[in-house]
């Protein structure tokens, strides 16, 4: 085939998401969405969207909430809010394409800024007495915070929308987005799409039940053998059997649960009865103290159930985890957060370079298309400016006026900047990988140095530091969420101002529903305030590891309050397991979390991995949940690889575009790096839906459905 022709042939397989190397580049002369520019009949912005939406951000984002606290991850919610639209606006008399986008916009940003605010803002209750932390975690600080660093990510975001979208459309797949889009484009087809979610829903209301209202179900079962066993004292092997981490266990896979749990059994089979035969009851007591756990010696209660007048533990191993193993696991979590950070330092310094370029090529650009409007450069210049002058100005934020100018400052510009990071990695490799903890650590240290810069290193600055940080992180997180919304609006042929402000609305519903479940959750019952706790939140019922691990950070940097002995251990555990070859971040948070947590993870990963092999027996292609992370489409309408080994570009094709089927455009190169421009028809790649996957789909359900946010 001729250049020219294979250029005609190649623009005509227009909708391009996925490439075989990052080099590679498939230019397009145009693109065609399943619903075109041209089409303005198409309902879109509606109220019943609009209010369906909220609904699901408000249930979404507490879900979030109760599960980031609980086991320190989250789970995307933009396809099962998206299958969940379609069944239910059928009911209340049928909807478009387009308004199903918008109920999975606004419904999307209700999940991505609760875990931004889960992940950083509990760590007001971790920092040092003097510093009055936990006088900040109150309602209003955590609103403003949640909504501020949600509006903050998706004002970056319509700048670059230009640049890493549309531009970038044959290099970045944004991999969450387009099998949303795939979900979309099937759903308005037809079918029992929401089917298997329902009953998802259905059996883990019924298990909760039995287990939390009946107690039919023991909650936690455990084996804890007693600190006089001459052997293996204080040794603790148990685990919360519930749907939610038996599904997230299912989702991520039998690799990274087996880490997960592998850094779990080291702490509780491992360092925990160590501890327990090297360490007297009273100087684990006496620690307690030190660490806020324990109000005294004489005083009875805090973690492990301290008895003053026997000078015992109830429970050995839950105090000496309080004690030991959290600064252990926190200080592997922070080792492994920075190591992940220096890996994608080159990815994030290329990703910067690049999209700046493309914003600067294209910041003059008029769109005139229906599909190219978006809200105003200016809107985005005055809110920047707006969001300043409001973090000044609000007393209840930490700090003077001129001190919370300056935060104000620091967050644009470090918002700015890993916003356009973030949504650039996650184009690449998806939400599921977005560094969002590296990210907020990285800020942290530089707000921090900028800190002792000027002289700020007391107690009274820390809350002040944590501000900037989980402002950035609550933009990451929400810039991650909203590329792929805005991915997904590309190929379906959404309205980006209407997707801009939908993102506007979710965040606003988010932030309201995020700060009063954080508040619920953290109300101690009465038999727990007898105990002296004053939060639950940083309890065994809600740790908040990456909140503990914030403020350890910033303790460390600005007051110097660490046990460094500890820390560097868990520190030099991170380093140890990546000379191994193994994640370190993954085997880190499975330290830092109780082994009741990580155990069902690995249980609900260990039947994924018996689920693969059945289906390899049978014949049928299974892929690792990495993988599944980077390529959805083929899992999203349950495609299958028929045939072709060259390395395909997955696409909505034209025939797709107007049947809902699902092809690839077959390893063409472009003609300028001297390819063929085209692979011949035995080796292209079609693939055709199949149905949804039951069991994965139901995994996904019952844990709130996909891959977990955070690489952390």
């Amino acid at each position: 085939m001729k250049p020219e022709a294979a250029k005609s042939e190649a623009a005509r397989n227009v909708a391009v998401v996925a490439g075989s190397a990052p080099n590679e580049v498939l230019k397009t002369a145009e693109f065609q969405p399943y619903i075109t520019a041209d089409r303005t009949d198409v309902a879109e912005f509606t109220p019943k969207a609009i209010g369906i939406g909220v609904l699901f951000g408000v249930i979404f984002g507490a879900a979030t909430v109760y599960l980031a606290l609980k086991a320190g991850l989250t789970v995307s919610a933009s396809i099962p809010i998206a299958v969940l639209a379609i069944s239910l606006l059928k009911k209340l008399g049928g909807s478009t394409i387009l308004e199903n986008n918008v109920v999975q916009t606004i419904g999307s940003a209700g999940e991505s800024i609760a875990a931004g605010v889960v992940f950083t803002l509990p760590g007001f209750l971790f920092l040092s007495t003097d510093s009055q932390g936990s006088s900040f975690f109150e309602y209003w600080t955590i609103f403003t915070l949640a909504l501020l660093g949600g509006v903050l990510g998706t004002l970056m975001m319509v700048p670059l929308r230009r640049s890493l979208i549309v531009k970038e459309h044959g290099n970045l797949p944004y991999p969450e987005g387009t099998a949303c889009a795939s979900v979309l484009i099937a759903g308005e087809k037809g079918g029992d799409l929401a089917k298997i979610a329902f009953q998802g829903v259905g059996f883990a209301f019924v298990y909760a039940l039995l287990q939390k209202i009946v107690k039919l179900i023991a909650e936690t079962p455990a084996l804890v053998t007693k600190q006089t066993n001459k052997f293996f004292p204080s040794a603790t092997l148990n685990g919360d059997i519930t749907p939610e981490y038996l599904g997230v266990g299912y989702i991520v896979g039998p690799k990274i649960a087996g880490v997960l749990v592998a850094g779990g059994v080291m702490a509780w089979l491992g360092l925990i009865p160590l501890l327990a035969t090297l360490v007297p009851p009273d100087a684990i007591a006496a620690q307690l103290v030190k660490l806020g756990n324990l109000q005294s010696l004489t005083t009875a209660g805090g973690p492990g159930a301290w008895d003053p007048a026997t000078r015992t533990f109830g429970n050995m191993a839950t105090a000496i985890y309080w004690a030991y193993v959290r600064q252990i696991g926190a200080g592997a979590v922070a080792a492994g957060g920075f190591i992940t950070l220096l890996k994608t330092l080159p990815t994030i310094v290329a990703a910067f370079k690049e999209s700046l370029a493309s914003f600067k090529e294209g910041a003059t650009a008029a769109a005139q298309k229906r599909t190219e409007r978006d809200l105003p450069i200016t809107f985005v210049i005055f809110g920047s400016v707006g969001l300043i002058l409001v973090m000044a100005a609000l007393p209840f934020l930490p700090g003077t006026v001129f001190g919370r100018l300056l935060l104000g400052v620091l967050i644009v510009v470090f918002g700015f900047f890993f916003v356009t990071v973030a949504s650039r990695i996650v184009g690449i490799i998806g939400s599921s990988s977005n560094p969002i903890s590296g990210m907020t650590i990285a800020t942290l240290m530089a707000t921090c140095l900028i800190f002792v810069g000027i002289g700020w290193t007391g107690d009274m600055y820390q809350p002040m530091a944590l501000c900037v940080g989980g402002m950035v992180c609550i933009a990451a997180a929400n810039a991650g969420a909203t590329s792929q919304d805005l991915k997904t609006g590309y190929l379906v042929g959404a309205t980006p101002r209407a997707q801009q402000l939908s993102l506007m609305i979710g965040s606003v519903a988010a932030a309201v529903v995020i700060g009063l479940t954080m508040k619920l959750l953290d109300t101690p019952t009465a038999e727990m305030q007898a105990q002296g706790v004053q939060h639950m939140i940083g309890t065994e019922a809600f740790p908040a590891p990456q909140g503990t691990l914030m403020a350890t950070l910033i303790k460390g940097l600005l007051s110097f309050n660490l046990d460094w002995q500890f820390v560097l251990v868990g520190v030099f555990l991170s380093i140890t397991m990546e000379l191994c070859g193994v994640k370190s971040l993954s085997f880190a948070v499975g330290a830092y979390l109780p082994l009741s947590t990580t155990a069902p993870i690995f249980v609900g990963g260990a039947i994924k991995g018996l689920s693969d092999y059945m289906a390899q027996r049978k014949g049928e292609k299974v892929e690792e949940s990495e993988a599944r992370a980077r390529q959805p489409l083929l899992h999203g309408a349950g495609g299958r690889r028929r045939a072709g080994r060259g390395r395909g570009r997955h696409a909505l094709g034209e025939r797709g575009r107007q049947q809902g089927h699902l092809q690839a455009v077959g390893g063409a190169r472009p003609p300028e790096r001297g390819g063929p421009g085209r692979l011949p028809a035995h080796r292209r790649l079609r693939l055709r839906p199949h149905g949804l996957h039951p069991v994965p789909h139901l995994a996904q359900a019952l844990a709130g459905v996909a891959p977990s946010r955070d690489s952390a």
